[in-house]
Protein backbone atom coordinates (compact mmCIF):
# COMPACT_ATOMS: atom_id res chain seq x y z
CA UNK A 1 0.00 0.00 0.00
CA UNK A 2 1.25 3.42 -0.60
CA UNK A 3 2.37 5.96 1.51
CA UNK A 4 -0.19 9.05 1.61
CA UNK A 5 1.81 12.19 2.22
CA UNK A 6 0.32 15.98 2.10
CA UNK A 7 2.26 18.96 1.15
CA UNK A 8 0.40 21.41 3.41
CA UNK A 9 0.74 24.61 4.69
CA UNK A 10 -1.62 27.68 6.40
CA UNK A 11 -0.32 30.35 4.47
CA UNK A 12 -0.62 30.91 0.77
CA UNK A 13 2.76 31.59 -1.33
CA UNK A 14 4.94 29.99 0.41
CA UNK A 15 5.98 26.87 -2.09
CA UNK A 16 3.60 23.98 -1.77
CA UNK A 17 3.40 23.50 -5.86
CA UNK A 18 7.03 23.78 -5.95
CA UNK A 19 7.61 21.27 -2.95
CA UNK A 20 4.78 18.63 -4.21
CA UNK A 21 6.66 18.67 -7.86
CA UNK A 22 10.28 18.44 -6.43
CA UNK A 23 9.36 15.77 -3.63
CA UNK A 24 6.89 13.52 -6.25
CA UNK A 25 9.84 13.49 -8.73
CA UNK A 26 13.07 13.39 -6.10
CA UNK A 27 10.75 10.07 -4.84
CA UNK A 28 10.49 8.92 -8.38
CA UNK A 29 14.26 9.46 -9.15
CA UNK A 30 15.33 7.12 -6.12
CA UNK A 31 13.33 4.41 -7.97
CA UNK A 32 9.69 5.02 -6.16
CA UNK A 33 6.30 4.89 -8.10
CA UNK A 34 4.67 7.97 -7.23
CA UNK A 35 1.66 9.94 -8.20
CA UNK A 36 1.17 14.00 -7.67
CA UNK A 37 -2.28 15.07 -7.05
CA UNK A 38 -2.94 18.52 -7.21
CA UNK A 39 -6.32 18.91 -4.83
CA UNK A 40 -6.71 22.95 -5.64
CA UNK A 41 -9.55 22.49 -7.57
CA UNK A 42 -10.65 25.94 -9.77
CA UNK A 43 -6.77 26.93 -9.54
CA UNK A 44 -4.90 24.41 -11.39
CA UNK A 45 -1.18 25.01 -11.27
CA UNK A 46 0.46 21.94 -10.93
CA UNK A 47 0.02 20.49 -14.33
CA UNK A 48 2.01 24.15 -15.02
CA UNK A 49 5.19 23.22 -13.45
CA UNK A 50 5.27 19.87 -14.15
CA UNK A 51 4.58 20.83 -17.84
CA UNK A 52 1.67 18.55 -18.89
CA UNK A 53 -1.24 21.49 -18.36
CA UNK A 54 -1.44 20.59 -22.77
CA UNK A 55 -1.75 17.26 -21.89
CA UNK A 56 -5.04 17.16 -19.91
CA UNK A 57 -8.17 15.60 -21.17
CA UNK A 58 -9.43 14.66 -17.72
CA UNK A 59 -9.10 15.41 -13.90
CA UNK A 60 -9.69 14.63 -10.17
CA UNK A 61 -13.13 15.75 -10.26
CA UNK A 62 -13.88 14.08 -13.61
CA UNK A 63 -12.72 10.59 -11.71
CA UNK A 64 -15.00 11.57 -8.60
CA UNK A 65 -17.96 11.96 -10.67
CA UNK A 66 -17.57 8.48 -13.41
CA UNK A 67 -16.88 10.64 -16.35
CA UNK A 68 -13.81 8.86 -16.39
CA UNK A 69 -11.72 6.14 -15.41
CA UNK A 70 -8.64 6.63 -13.09
CA UNK A 71 -5.99 5.78 -15.93
CA UNK A 72 -7.12 7.86 -18.50
CA UNK A 73 -7.17 10.78 -16.46
CA UNK A 74 -3.30 9.90 -15.61
CA UNK A 75 -0.72 11.58 -17.11
CA UNK A 76 2.87 10.05 -16.86
CA UNK A 77 5.44 11.96 -16.61
CA UNK A 78 7.87 13.33 -19.70
CA UNK A 79 10.77 13.51 -17.48
CA UNK A 80 10.67 11.26 -14.86
CA UNK A 81 9.87 7.35 -15.33
CA UNK A 82 7.74 6.05 -12.23
CA UNK A 83 5.71 9.19 -11.81
CA UNK A 84 2.45 10.20 -12.56
CA UNK A 85 0.06 13.68 -12.46
CA UNK A 86 -3.74 13.75 -11.81
CA UNK A 87 -4.52 16.92 -12.78
CA UNK A 88 -7.40 19.23 -10.91
CA UNK A 89 -10.73 20.76 -12.49
CA UNK A 90 -10.13 24.33 -13.44
CA UNK A 91 -13.55 24.68 -14.26
CA UNK A 92 -15.89 23.09 -10.98
CA UNK A 93 -16.18 24.25 -7.31
CA UNK A 94 -13.97 22.68 -4.58
CA UNK A 95 -17.64 21.50 -3.35
CA UNK A 96 -17.56 18.65 -5.95
CA UNK A 97 -14.63 17.29 -3.79
CA UNK A 98 -16.85 13.94 -1.97
CA UNK A 99 -15.29 12.34 0.85
CA UNK A 100 -16.29 9.18 -0.57
CA UNK A 101 -14.92 10.19 -4.24
CA UNK A 102 -11.61 11.00 -2.59
CA UNK A 103 -11.10 7.89 -0.71
CA UNK A 104 -12.12 5.85 -3.76
CA UNK A 105 -9.75 7.40 -5.91
CA UNK A 106 -6.74 7.16 -3.53
CA UNK A 107 -7.72 3.61 -2.21
CA UNK A 108 -7.54 2.71 -5.86
CA UNK A 109 -3.97 4.87 -6.41
CA UNK A 110 -2.59 3.05 -3.05
CA UNK A 111 -2.38 -0.38 -5.21
CA UNK A 112 -0.42 1.26 -7.94
CA UNK A 113 1.90 3.60 -6.23
CA UNK A 114 4.54 3.32 -3.41
CA UNK A 115 4.00 7.32 -2.83
CA UNK A 116 1.07 9.61 -3.39
CA UNK A 117 1.70 13.07 -3.15
CA UNK A 118 -1.08 15.29 -1.99
CA UNK A 119 -0.84 19.01 -3.29
CA UNK A 120 -2.84 20.65 -0.82
CA UNK A 121 -4.72 24.45 -1.40
CA UNK A 122 -3.65 26.48 1.43
CA UNK A 123 -5.74 27.20 4.10
CA UNK A 124 -8.17 24.67 5.76
CA UNK A 125 -11.06 25.07 2.94
CA UNK A 126 -13.19 21.60 1.95
CA UNK A 127 -9.52 20.65 -0.75
CA UNK A 128 -7.18 21.44 1.84
CA UNK A 129 -9.12 19.46 4.86
CA UNK A 130 -9.81 16.67 1.72
CA UNK A 131 -5.94 16.34 1.38
CA UNK A 132 -5.09 16.24 5.11
CA UNK A 133 -7.73 13.99 6.47
CA UNK A 134 -6.18 10.93 4.74
CA UNK A 135 -2.57 11.77 4.78
CA UNK A 136 -0.07 9.73 6.35
CA UNK A 137 3.00 11.74 6.47
CA UNK A 138 2.76 16.06 6.40
CA UNK A 139 5.42 18.13 5.19
CA UNK A 140 4.53 21.55 6.55
CA UNK A 141 5.77 23.91 4.11
CA UNK A 142 6.57 27.19 5.89
CA UNK A 143 8.29 30.73 5.10
CA UNK A 144 10.75 32.32 7.92
CA UNK A 145 7.90 34.93 8.63
CA UNK A 146 5.78 35.03 11.61
CA UNK A 147 2.28 34.94 10.07
CA UNK A 148 3.08 31.85 8.04
CA UNK A 149 4.47 29.95 10.94
CA UNK A 150 1.58 30.95 12.83
CA UNK A 151 -1.03 29.42 10.42
CA UNK A 152 0.81 26.43 9.72
CA UNK A 153 0.80 25.51 13.45
CA UNK A 154 -2.99 26.34 13.19
CA UNK A 155 -2.65 23.28 10.57
CA UNK A 156 -0.39 20.96 13.13
CA UNK A 157 -3.91 20.89 15.48
CA UNK A 158 -5.91 20.11 12.46
CA UNK A 159 -3.95 17.24 11.63
CA UNK A 160 -3.71 16.40 15.28
CA UNK A 161 -7.37 16.10 15.59
CA UNK A 162 -9.27 16.29 12.23
CA UNK A 163 -7.37 13.90 10.20
CA UNK A 164 -8.62 9.78 9.78
CA UNK A 165 -5.36 8.52 11.52
CA UNK A 166 -6.65 11.12 14.58
CA UNK A 167 -10.15 9.55 14.19
CA UNK A 168 -9.45 6.23 14.90
CA UNK A 169 -6.60 6.72 16.93
CA UNK A 170 -4.24 5.17 15.04
CA UNK A 171 -0.46 6.07 14.99
CA UNK A 172 -0.22 9.88 14.43
CA UNK A 173 0.14 11.24 10.77
CA UNK A 174 4.21 11.75 10.83
CA UNK A 175 5.13 15.29 10.70
CA UNK A 176 8.03 17.20 8.67
CA UNK A 177 9.09 20.94 8.57
CA UNK A 178 9.88 22.47 4.83
CA UNK A 179 11.34 25.63 5.48
CA UNK A 180 11.39 27.47 2.04
CA UNK A 181 12.45 31.00 1.00
CA UNK A 182 15.13 31.12 3.05
CA UNK A 183 18.05 34.12 3.15
CA UNK A 184 20.26 33.66 5.50
CA UNK A 185 21.12 37.58 5.10
CA UNK A 186 18.07 39.14 6.14
CA UNK A 187 17.95 36.82 8.87
CA UNK A 188 21.83 38.27 10.03
CA UNK A 189 20.10 41.57 9.65
CA UNK A 190 16.74 40.38 11.92
CA UNK A 191 14.13 40.88 8.93
CA UNK A 192 13.35 37.27 8.77
CA UNK A 193 13.32 34.15 11.44
CA UNK A 194 15.83 31.90 12.03
CA UNK A 195 15.68 28.62 11.25
CA UNK A 196 15.98 28.29 15.20
CA UNK A 197 12.95 30.65 15.74
CA UNK A 198 10.47 28.35 13.52
CA UNK A 199 11.39 25.14 15.04
CA UNK A 200 11.34 26.65 18.28
CA UNK A 201 7.47 27.36 17.95
CA UNK A 202 6.23 24.14 15.63
CA UNK A 203 8.51 21.53 17.36
CA UNK A 204 8.38 18.88 14.70
CA UNK A 205 11.31 17.56 12.97
CA UNK A 206 13.31 19.84 10.54
CA UNK A 207 13.27 18.14 7.08
CA UNK A 208 14.87 21.16 4.93
CA UNK A 209 15.47 24.60 4.31
CA UNK A 210 14.91 25.39 0.47
CA UNK A 211 17.02 28.76 -0.10
CA UNK A 212 15.43 31.79 -2.05
CA UNK A 213 16.38 31.29 -5.20
CA UNK A 214 15.33 32.76 -8.60
CA UNK A 215 16.07 29.34 -10.81
CA UNK A 216 12.65 28.33 -9.06
CA UNK A 217 10.82 30.62 -11.18
CA UNK A 218 13.22 29.77 -13.90
CA UNK A 219 11.89 26.39 -13.58
CA UNK A 220 8.18 26.52 -13.27
CA UNK A 221 8.44 28.70 -16.32
CA UNK A 222 10.22 26.34 -18.30
CA UNK A 223 7.47 23.48 -16.55
CA UNK A 224 10.28 21.41 -15.17
CA UNK A 225 10.25 20.48 -11.25
CA UNK A 226 13.41 22.79 -9.62
CA UNK A 227 14.81 19.53 -8.49
CA UNK A 228 15.99 18.48 -12.21
CA UNK A 229 18.75 21.78 -11.91
CA UNK A 230 21.46 20.32 -10.82
CA UNK A 231 23.53 23.90 -10.71
CA UNK A 232 20.51 25.10 -8.85
CA UNK A 233 20.73 25.69 -4.76
CA UNK A 234 17.11 25.12 -4.28
CA UNK A 235 16.95 22.05 -6.81
CA UNK A 236 19.85 20.65 -4.77
CA UNK A 237 18.11 21.44 -1.45
CA UNK A 238 15.07 19.69 -2.39
CA UNK A 239 17.23 16.27 -3.21
CA UNK A 240 18.16 16.96 0.32
CA UNK A 241 15.27 16.92 1.64
CA UNK A 242 14.34 13.94 -0.52
CA UNK A 243 17.46 12.08 0.65
CA UNK A 244 16.14 13.15 4.68
CA UNK A 245 12.88 12.04 3.47
CA UNK A 246 14.14 8.32 2.86
CA UNK A 247 15.82 7.64 6.19
CA UNK A 248 19.60 8.94 4.63
CA UNK A 249 21.96 10.91 6.50
CA UNK A 250 22.33 14.68 4.89
CA UNK A 251 23.74 17.24 5.97
CA UNK A 252 21.70 20.88 5.96
CA UNK A 253 23.13 23.58 3.47
CA UNK A 254 22.18 26.82 3.07
CA UNK A 255 22.00 27.72 5.93
CA UNK A 256 24.22 30.50 6.14
CA UNK A 257 25.32 34.07 4.58
CA UNK A 258 28.13 34.23 2.53
CA UNK A 259 30.73 35.80 3.45
CA UNK A 260 32.14 38.80 1.62
CA UNK A 261 36.45 39.42 0.96
CA UNK A 262 38.01 42.22 1.98
CA UNK A 263 38.10 44.30 -0.68
CA UNK A 264 33.91 43.95 -1.05
CA UNK A 265 34.14 44.44 2.62
CA UNK A 266 36.19 47.54 2.24
CA UNK A 267 34.18 49.01 -1.26
CA UNK A 268 30.90 48.03 -0.61
CA UNK A 269 30.60 45.60 -3.08
CA UNK A 270 28.22 42.87 -2.89
CA UNK A 271 29.36 39.32 -2.50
Amino acid sequence: MARIIVVTSGKGGVGKTTTSAALSTGLALQGHRTVVIDFDIGLRNLDLVMGCERRVVYDFINIINGEAALHQALIKDKHTDNLFVLPASQTRDKDALTPEGVAQVLETLSKEFDYIVCDSPAGIERGALMALYHADEAIITTNPEVSSVRDSDRILGILHSKSRRAELNLEPVREHLLLTRYDPTRVERGDMLSVEDVTDILAIPLLGVIPEDDTVLKASNQGMPVIHLEDSDAGNAYDDAVQRFLGQECPMRFLEAPRKGLLQRIFGGQG
